[in-house]
């Protein structure tokens, strides 16, 4: 593989960029640095297209790529690429974001930082066996019933947070402990119950989690 790469490598920084993606799996979290030199736009744009999947994965990690190369490498059959696009190229497409997050747990606390993260267009995975996978499925506000009864804690802490809840439902579930504190995050509530939460928590005074306003 080394002397493969090697033609294609010809100043330090070039190998400096290389180095970072050599010996580095699919779960590798390590932070990409900015290099003191940078290699040309014109060496990343033809690592892209390399018939090395060493040099598209450091073509991907770059994230000045453009957004025809970054289209072409969201499909590259190399998983490694795909996944370091997604976790460090701004426009990198939804649908893989979600993907990279489905399969590689490792990822998934940075991906939910991310600005493209798809918020909706998560419903097929409501009956994924990952509870986290679940989770995220269950909050989102497209889903027509949300899995509130879920057997995992997590999954039905994020269903009680969805906005497409009914205010009768959504009251049943402040009532349960178990899910009360999704339930108080949930976007739906007006800001009446909102303040009628608040002076129940911090004075014990105002109506109750369970009531019903009239």
């Amino acid at each position: 593989m080394r002397a493969r790469l090697q033609p294609s490598i010809r100043t330090w920084a070039e190998f400096q960029e290389v180095q970072k993606v050599v010996g580095h799996g699919p779960d590798c979290t390590c932070p990409i640095t900015q290099p003191a030199t940078e290699p040309s736009p014109d060496w990343y744009a033809t690592c892209a297209v390399s018939e090395e999947p060493v040099l598209r994965r450091v073509a991907a990690s770059w994230p000045g790529l453009s957004a025809e190369l970054v289209e072409t490498l969201a499909q590259d059959g190399d998983e490694e690429v795909r996944i370091r696009l997604a976790c460090h190229h701004p426009l990198a497409p939804p649908h893989l974001l979600l993907d990279v997050f489905v399969t590689r747990p490792a990822h998934r606390p940075h991906l939910l930082t991310l600005p493209a993260f798809p918020r909706t267009g998560r419903a097929h995975l409501i009956d994924h066996p990952d509870p986290e996978v679940r989770a995220l499925a269950a909050a989102d506000p497209a889903l027509p019933v949300p899995p509130v009864k879920d057997p995992d804690a997590s999954v039905r802490l994020a269903a009680a947070t969805n906005p497409s809840l009914s205010p009768e439902a959504l009251e049943t579930l402040l009532a349960d402990p178990r899910t009360a504190e999704g339930a108080a995050a949930n976007p739906a509530l007006t800001v009446p119950r909102m303040h009628a939460l608040l002076d129940h928590c911090l004075n014990g005074t105002a109506t109750p989690p369970g009531a019903v306003q009239r």
